[in-house]
C-alpha cells in the first residue's frame, strides 16, 4: 500500500517525522512525502534534522502571499501530485492551510484522507485564524482520525464524526522531542549560570500589530525589573512580527534576538529554559514534558489539557498581564514548582507506532 505525507510547515514536519520513519521501518508499505514548503527555510531544517527527504516537492512559498494566493496554488499542486503518485491513502497533520487543501485534494480525487493530531478545537472560527477552520474543514473530510487525546476525541464525537474511525495516539510532538531531547544541542546565544532565561516566541497571525506591541513591551518592562533574567527570542522572519521585535527590542544587551532555531537547539533552548512565553501550538505540548512553565501568549487555546493540568496559563497579550504573570512565576518559588512539575497529557512517545498499527488495520479491513 501507498502511503503519502503531506508537509508544509516545520511544525509539520516535526509532528510527521516520527510518522515517516514508523512507515518506513514497516515493509507492508510504500512511503513518500509531499513538501508544500509553505515554510521554505523553517521546513528545511526540520526534514535535516530527522533525515527526511521529499519525493514531490512543490516549493509553494512566495513574499507575502495571501491565504487565497496560497490556497489556490496548493489546490493545483497537490491535485496534480495525486494524479501522478496514487497513494492508497494520504496523511497530514495539524491545521494549517497545507492540511486543509490536501483534505480537498483528496476529497475531489476519493483518496482516503487521515487527519493527524485531530480534533483540536477552540469552537471559534476566526481564533486561532486561519487555523481552526483548517482543522473543522480538514477534519469533516478525513476518513481517519487521529486525536492526541479523549477531550480531542470527544470534540470529534460532538460533531457526529464516525467513533470507529477515531483513535486516541497520543500526540506525535511527544515522539519527536523526546528523541531529540536526549541530544544537547550548541546555542548561538550563552546563558551566564546565575541568569534566569525567559524563552519567547510568537508567530501568530492574531498576535499582528498592537498585541505584539504589548508583548516587546512587557518583555522589556520585565528586563527592566529583573536584573538576573535574561530573555531570549527567535524572531520569526515575517515581516509583522520582525518589524515591531526590532522596534522595541533591538540592541538590549539581555534580550537577545536570535532567528528561528533548528528544531534541535530549539529542544534545548527549552530545556536551558526557566519560563517560556509561547503563542506556539506545539510549544504547549511539548515543555510541559520538559518540566517547564509555559504563559501562552493568547485568549483561549484548542489544547485545554494541560491548562488543566495547571502547567500552562492562558495570559493573553495585555501588556500588564504579561508583566503580572511573569513576575508571579520570577518571584514566588510555590507558584513555579506548581507549574513546573514536568506533567505531560500529551503522549508517551510511542504515538507513531500506534498510527502505523492503526493504519494496517484500515487496509485489513478494506482488503476484506
Amino acid at each position: 500500500m501507498k502511503i503519502m505525507c503531506v508537509i508544509g510547515t516545520r511544525p509539520e514536519a516535526i509532528k510527521m517525522a516520527p510518522v515517516v520513519n514508523a512507515f518506513k521501518k514497516c515493509d507492508d508499505f510504500d512511503v513518500c512525502v509531499l513538501a508544500t514548503a509553505q515554510h521554505r527555510d523553517l521546513l528545511d531544517q526540520a526534514f535535516s534534522l530527522f533525515n527526511i527527504k521529499a519525493d514531490y516537492d512543490l516549493n509553494i512559498m512566495q513574499p507575502g502571499q495571501t491565504l487565497p494566493e496560497l490556497t489556490s496554488r496548493l489546490i493545483v499542486g497537490i491535485d496534480k501530485i495525486l494524479t501522478e503518485a496514487k497513494p492508497n491513502l494520504v496523511i497530514g497533520q495539524g491545521d494549517t492551510t497545507t492540511v486543509f487543501v490536501t483534505a480537498l485534494a483528496c476529497f475531489y480525487q476519493k483518496i482516503p484522507f487521515a487527519h493527524l493530531e485531530a480534533g483540536l478545537r477552540t469552537h471559534d472560527l476566526y481564533s486561532p485564524f486561519p487555523e481552526e477552520a483548517n482543522r473543522v474543514l480538514a477534519g469533516n473530510l478525513a476518513r481517519l482520525h487521529f486525536s492526541p487525546t479523549e477531550v480531542s476525541k470527544s470534540n470529534l464525537l460532538r460533531e457526529g464524526m464516525n467513533p470507529k474511525n477515531i483513535f486516541v495516539t497520543g500526540n506525535t510532538v511527544i515522539d519527536a522531542l523526546l528523541t531529540t531531547a536526549e541530544k544537547d544541542f550548541p546555542l548561538e546565544v550563552t546563558i551566564p549560570k546565575e541568569k534566569r532565561m525567559v524563552l519567547v516566541t510568537s508567530h501568530r497571525r492574531e498576535n499582528f500589530g498592537q498585541p505584539i506591541i504589548n508583548i516587546c513591551k512587557a518583555i522589556l518592562e520585565l528586563v527592566n525589573k529583573y536584573s538576573d533574567i535574561i530573555v531570549v527570542f527567535p524572531v520569526h522572519p515575517n515581516p509583522n512580527i520582525r518589524k515591531a521585535v526590532d522596534e522595541y527590542l533591538l540592541n538590549n544587551e539581555r534580550i537577545k534576538l536570535v532567528s528561528p532555531f533548528d528544531y534541535g537547539p530549539f529542544v534545548s533552548a527549552m530545556k536551558k529554559s526557566y519560563i517560556i512565553l509561547t503563542d506556539s501550538g506545539g510549544v504547549q505540548e511539548e515543555a510541559p514534558a520538559l518540566g517547564k512553565p509555559v504563559l501562552v501568549l493568547r485568549r483561549d487555546t484548542e489544547r485545554p489539557e494541560a491548562v488543566t493540568e495547571g502547567v500552562v496559563k492562558l495570559i493573553g497579550t495585555e501588556q500588564n498581564d504579561i508583566i503580572a504573570e511573569v513576575s508571579n512565576l520570577l518571584d514566588d518559588v510555590d507558584a513555579y514548582n506548581a507549574m513546573a512539575k514536568g506533567a505531560s497529557p500529551y503522549g508517551d512517545g510511542k504515538s507513531s507506532k500506534r498510527i502505523v498499527e492503526i493504519v494496517r488495520d484500515y487496509f485489513l479491513q478494506v482488503n476484506r
